[in-house]
């Protein structure tokens, strides 16, 4: 059998690295992770403006987007288990497409979750406002700056338990909504307005699609941003006590959450209020409740979003730090940051993300207006994600290539494989069409590719970089040996 290219590297010097993670994430905390994931800040921000632009077709819309996100995931979680020696799919790509893919794909995922950061943080204001109109807006979001800081220092298995009890508020908080919403309805409650809970409000307003097939076009923007985050278990992987059990076990279950948690919520919200109703600038989750005139219940449940945006940012924060710790260790970011602290936590790298979620101050004071500010970095970010993504998939296609005895023996293979990728690349192209389609969102497609430039500029200077050609040498070494043993 024709061993991999890897194995080339394999009589390079093997280089002992004396900071490794550890595997200190539990099965219910990489569950609890992948489903605080996959129920983004979008979800609970964005999902106004989603309905306002598509009507009751959002719905059609969020299931899309689940439904070619998936296989995605199924391709990330089928190459991360063929080798442990993945930390992250930077490393792959490094590995299957060459190191200028793992440099590009590293550097743009830290970059996705600091744009990320922002916007949570900026929406972190917005839900504050909530209850304090008047409080000045950069104190909120230099405090959540501060905690977050604080709740990643401590162990990784601290920052799991976090995002454990995280997820569950929002699991808990989309449940009660639906359960509520499935009462009004069955009650045939009524708003202080005359209108009336019913599920016809789904349809009895111009149908399903009454904005047309370019409005259903136009919810596409927003609704790709509730799903950033969707890949995070992927970096859970070099921290996972058991990844061939628990990453196939959190992947496999995203249909049945996209299901519940996006579907589910969302025909509860539009049942109740007549999609026409709903407040673009405002959460949909607040103001179901405060129609119905339930303010208590809509206080409680702008807590739960704003614990929500917290979880968003908590999670790309480690996501961030980790990535950037890998970086460090295979040459591609300053040595300081593959560092860890006697916990074993990347400090370096966590105080270096938490530096440029500071930029939030400025998007807060520029004078645009919460949503506008959200819809601005919302939509980079999503762009930034679905290059990522689409890395995955191309190493993906890269690695059937490159590794079919690999593909053969593995016990999680993706559904439809290279033609499915091919299928899920069209509808990232799709997406990219969608975003030209609004001023907002075409200004945000316009400056995104200033990034890759200087991003290109940063890898002509690193990639000759003696340290980079070391590391990237005894990384090739580790995976070498790792791939003769499965031949």
């Amino acid at each position: 059998m024709t061993i991999s290219h890897s194995q080339q590297g394999a009589a390079a010097p093997h280089i002992a690295r004396e900071d490794h993670l550890e595997r200190n994430l539990s099965n219910r905390h990489i569950q609890l992770i992948a489903i605080g994931g996959a129920i983004g800040t979008g979800l609970f921000m964005g999902s106004g403006k989603t309905i306002s632009l598509a009507g009751p077709s959002v719905i059609f819309v969020y299931m899309i987007i689940g439904f070619f996100l998936y296989f995605v995931m199924r391709a990330m979680g089928e190459i991360l288990l063929s080798n442990l020696h993945y930390k992250s799919f930077a490393d792959f790509a490094a590995d299957l497409i060459g190191p200028w893919a793992g440099f590009f794909v590293g550097w743009t995922y830290w970059f996705c979750w600091i744009v990320t950061g922002i916007a949570d943080i900026v929406a972190i204001t917005g839900y504050i406002s909530f209850w304090w109109p008047d409080l000045q807006l950069w104190i909120p979001a230099l405090a959540t700056i501060v905690l977050l800081l604080l709740l990643n220092l401590p162990s990784v298995k601290a920052f799991g338990e976090m995002e454990f009890w995280f997820a569950i508020i929002k699991i808990l908080a989309i449940a009660a909504l639906v359960i509520v919403g499935a009462a009004m309805v069955l009650r045939g409650f009524a708003a202080p307005n005359g209108a009336e809970a019913k599920l016809s409000n789904l349809w009895n307003d111009g149908g399903m699609f009454p904005t047309g097939f370019m409005g259903f076009v136009a919810g596409f923007q927003i609704a790709v941003f509730a799903f950033v985050g969707i890949e995070l278990v992927g970096t859970t992987a070099a921290e996972a006590r058991d990844p061939e059990k628990t990453l196939p076990r959190a992947i496999r279950a995203i249909p049945i959450r996209v299901l519940l948690f996006y579907v589910g919520a969302l025909t509860a919200i539009m049942a109740v209020t007549p999609w026409r109703e709903i407040s673009p600038g405002q959460s949909p989750f607040v103001s179901m409740f405060a129609l119905a005139g339930l303010g208590i219940a809509a206080s409680v449940v702008n807590f739960v979003v704003l614990t929500s945006a917290a979880s968003s940012a908590n999670s790309g924060i480690y996501s961030t730090s980790r990535m950037v710790f890998g970086l460090a260790q295979e040459g591609d970011a300053p040595a300081m940051f593959g560092h860890l602290s006697s916990r074993h936590v990347p400090v370096n790298a966590l105080l270096f993300s938490c530096m440029f979620l500071l930029a939030s101050l400025f998007l807060l004071f520029s004078g645009e207006t919460v949503l506008a500010a959200f819809t601005l970095v919302t939509t980079i970010s999503a762009l930034l994600f679905m290059f990522v993504w689409t890395m995955i998939l191309f190493s993906y296609m890269a690695y059937r290539r490159k590794r079919p005895h690999q593909h053969e023996v593995s016990k999680f293979k993706m559904p439809g494989g290279v033609p499915m990728c091919w299928a899920v690349l069209a509808f990232f192209g799709f997406i990219l069409w969608a975003l030209t389609q609004q001023p907002d969102t075409l200004q945000a497609l316009l400056v995104t590719p200033l990034w890759f430039v200087a991003l290109g500029l940063a890898w002509l200077v690193v990639r000759r970089q003696p340290r980079h050609l070391k590391q990237y040498e005894a990384f090739q070494h580790d995976l070498a040996e790792d791939d003769a043993a499965s031949v």
